[in-house]
């Protein structure tokens, strides 16, 4: 199978540059794959997991906080603020950060931000998703 050249980047740097046969992640307007000969195309990312099967048919799944997607002839990038190997989520502290956001939610205070609440909730349910996703391969 064909392959494309894929560019994970953070501003702490690049997480991931190789070729793929397959990128998915979730776009703002729904799920999304990117495969060789893919039109040109940008668009916005939610906070999900982002699987890349490797040349060969391996999977590897990370984990972005939202960002971009830019898709040009023979490459794919994405741009994130937050971006991390699946295998490197600490599954507990994802857990209990999902929680507490949950609790403040729930609570309501008027001296509560909502919007930095509710996304950390998405954050957390995000990287969560990216273990799930990671445990099915």
């Amino acid at each position: 199978m064909s392959t494309i050249q894929c560019n994970i980047v953070s501003p702490e740097g690049e997480l991931f540059s190789g070729p793929v046969e397959l990128l998915s992640a979730e776009g703002g307007a729904g799920e999304i794959a990117i495969t060789p000969r893919h039109a040109p195309l940008l668009t916005n990312l939610k906070p999900g997991p982002v699987k890349l099967v490797l040349e060969g048919g391996e999977e590897e799944v990370f984990f972005a906080s939202g960002g971009y997607l830019e898709v040009q002839p023979g490459e794919v990038t994405l741009l994130t603020d937050v971006a991390e190997r699946a295998d490197d989520i600490d599954s507990a502290a994802a857990e209990r950060a999902k929680e507490l956001a949950e609790r403040e939610l729930e609570d309501q205070k008027s001296e509560m931000d909502y919007s930095l609440a509710a996304s950390q909730l998405a954050e957390a349910a995000a990287r969560l998703k990216a273990l799930q996703k990671l445990r099915k391969k």
